[in-house]
């Protein structure tokens, strides 16, 4: 499996009881799917994934699944569905990777397990951990190193180790220097796929090997992301920086700063459905939705 392009990091929408709704979530993957994404990471950080229980991570993959392949054209442009399936155990990982093959996804992503990253022998759990997930899933595993959520940084050697096993695809990098990429790209092989997770250095970590990204940002902006890519691919240097100077700070607002919360205001400025975040996130102010309206006032449709 190669993994390419463009991915966002799929939010999750709630009603007001904070339940998922679920006409919501197919209007959202409906208009998403007439964009040139090539997939959609489900239950990630982004879609508040840690407050979602397994059920209802596999319950978005099924309305993803319905509703994207039931769009125009999905046929002949199929996308990748990549379920999280992040916790701190195998078996819990393994059992989660099961049921989302199940409901309809393609591959599944993961962040390496740290509650435990206080022992003396925590330095071998990543590697332990995704080598033996590798072994159980049914699909295709992708390694999400965020240090700056786990306090774990896989290094570029112990990627490099992992890639050689068959059933681990790719790596998505996120909060880690563009050097990381290339030096991935130097010690993995070339069907091995790196995924840029930081909006902030999409065009730099493409010129420097990535083969695509995977962005929260692309839930309220996805033709913005795409048209990075498209420069990328067409060799458009200087749109290319343009698109990525555009996004800088709106993409701050919606991820760093703000979080889901401003995320989904973002996306329900740009006619995709965002609505409440779940407890304990509150939605973002009246002054914190004027900023974020200001940033997105060239970055709508």
């Amino acid at each position: 499996m190669k993994l390419q392009g463009m991915f966002a990091q799929a939010a999750t929408p709630f009603d007001h009881t904070g339940a998922i709704y679920r006409t919501k979530v197919q209007h959202n993957f409906a208009k998403w799917r007439r964009t040139s994404l090539s997939g959609f990471i489900v239950g990630s950080l982004a879609g508040e994934g840690p407050l979602l229980e397994d059920a209802e991570k596999v319950e978005l993959i099924r309305l993803a699944a319905a509703s994207v392949g039931e769009a125009p054209g999905s046929a002949e442009n199929p996308v990748t569905l990549i379920g999280d399936i992040s916790q701190e155990g195998v078996h819990g990982a393994v059992a989660l990777a099961k049921a989302m093959q199940q409901a309809g996804a393609q591959a599944v992503i993961s962040r390496a397990p740290h509650e435990y990253r206080y022992l003396p022998n925590a330095a071998a759990f990543p590697a332990l951990y995704f080598r033996a997930l590798a072994d159980q899933s049914p699909l295709p595993l992708v390694i999400h190193n965020a240090p700056i959520v786990t306090e774990i940084d896989l290094s570029a050697s112990e990627i490099a180790k992992l890639s050689h096993h068959p059933n681990i695809v790719g790596v998505l990098e996120s909060g880690t220097p563009v050097s990381r990429v290339q030096e991935i790209r130097a010690l993995a092989g070339k069907d091995f796929s790196v995924l840029a997770g930081t909006e902030s250095q999409v065009w730099e970590s493409l010129r420097a090997g990535a083969s695509g990204a995977a962005l929260a940002f692309a839930s309220a902006a996805p033709y913005a992301t795409i048209a990075i890519w498209e420069a990328f691919r067409t060799r458009e240097e200087e749109a290319g920086v343009d698109w990525q100077g555009r996004i800088a700070h709106p993409s701050i607002l919606v991820t760093e700063m703000h979080g889901a919360p401003g995320l989904k205001h973002a996306m329900d400025l740009n006619g995709y459905y965002g609505g409440p975040p779940r407890l304990p996130f509150a939605p973002v102010g009246d002054v914190l939705k004027r900023e974020i309206d200001d940033a997105f006032r060239d970055l709508k449709g």
